[in-house]
């Protein structure tokens, strides 16, 4: 016998899962940094948790962080803008990946993330965000261009600039429909929570090596960023015209 859905009350309406995002676009930047930082700032943001997540080492010193931007055009949520910052991480109760085993990860697709820093621009996705997956969302001002080949974004809160990215289009990808599923950790209030996020189609995507100018502002996200040491050079930039996707209940892990 199937189970019933669960759902969720947020702001008086009912979500029930698992949530749906029917078009969504989005372009990132994927910087290396130093993993020491890193290590640092994860466990600074999950202060009071029993387990953080370790970065994934690419190579000695240096791990991943992806400086991402989503519109959501039409999703269980409702429309609304997105900027993350996020870490490539291994599963925290595994041990310690080789270099090596971690550059597989990352090629195979099969890697984790750490959603470290989450801005939105609507009230009502924040409240789901935290509530539901402990995502750590806040609220920020945004003006992006989705349309042109080359994208850009700029994100603003408490009248400081957090960053402003610029990614240059980068050759195409053939359309994927194959299911997806990434695993997304989030701290919030001391809990950690790992989340299925179902990739269920892409299209229009284009990828290369570089191809970012990033600017960082005198928002403390933007002093955290530059606290990380991250190279002056994206290693690769991606944008992708439209996706799918879907978000399940999450686990919590401690």
């Amino acid at each position: 016998m199937a189970h019933a859905a669960s759902t969720h009350d947020v702001l008086g309406s009912t979500v029930t899962m698992p949530v749906e995002i029917r078009h969504a676009r989005c372009f990132v930047a994927g910087f290396t940094a130093d993993s020491n930082a890193v290590a640092r700032a994860i466990d600074a943001a999950g202060s009071g948790a029993a387990t953080t997540p370790r970065p994934l080492r690419i190579r000695p010193g240096r791990t991943m962080c992806m400086i991402v931007f989503v519109d959501y055009v039409d999703g269980d949520l409702g429309p609304y803008n997105e900027f993350g910052v996020c870490f490539l991480v291994e599963d925290p109760h595994k041990p310690p990946a080789s270099p090596i085993r971690a550059l597989r990860s990352l090629i195979g697709g099969d890697a984790r993330a750490l959603i470290h820093r989450l801005p939105v621009d609507g009230d009502f996705t924040l409240a789901a965000g935290r509530g539901i997956w402990g995502f750590p969302k806040t609220l920020a001002e945004f003006d992006t261009d989705h349309d042109s080949p080359t994208r850009h974004g700029r994100v603003v809160a408490d009248d400081q600039l957090i960053v402003d990215l610029t990614v240059r289009p980068g050759f195409r990808v053939p359309d994927n429909t194959k299911d997806a599923v990434l695993n997304a950790y989030s701290q919030l209030d001391g809990v950690l929570r790992v989340t299925p996020w179902k990739l269920t189609s892409t299209a229009g995507t284009r990828t290369r090596v570089g191809g970012a100018e990033l600017v960082l502002g005198d928002h403390p996200i933007a002093e955290e960023l530059r606290s990380l040491k991250m190279g002056r050079h994206a290693l690769m930039t991606s944008s992708v015209d439209r996706l799918t996707m879907t978000f399940e209940d999450p686990t919590v892990l401690g």
